[in-house]
């Protein structure tokens, strides 16, 4: 979750089987109690850059979720974000807190778009 402005990322609870029924109605709840304004997934591409079955299973997962919300949902390439969740020791789970970097991530490339 970013803060207001768009700048700082933390950690919120990881929802359990994202892609289940049950996991997108989670994420749909969260979305409309927390006013969400667009939601952010990472995109499992491989270090040369391709895309896999794992990338075409995220994808397919975007789609279902785009039509249980009404808010955007971006993919963004989710390369490291691991590695530095496993560096970064904080309370919340590792899935969180690689979430947080990749939203990060994706906040600073925002921010590097020429308006």
């Amino acid at each position: 979750m970013s803060d207001p402005s768009g700048t700082l990322a933390t950690p919120v609870e990881v929802v359990a089987d994202p892609g289940s029924d049950g996991g997108i109605a989670e994420i749909a709840r969260i979305v409309a109690e927390r006013e969400v304004d667009s939601v952010v997934v990472g995109l499992p591409i491989s270090l040369s850059g391709s895309e896999g079955e794992q990338a075409l299973e995220v994808r397919a997962f975007v789609d279902r979720l785009r039509g249980a919300i009404s808010v955007p949902v971006e993919t963004y390439d989710e390369r490291f974000t691991t590695k530095l969740a496993e560096a970064d020791q904080g309370r919340a789970p590792e899935d969180s807190r690689a979430a947080a970097h990749l939203l990060t991530s994706y906040l600073r490339s925002l921010d590097q778009t020429p308006r």
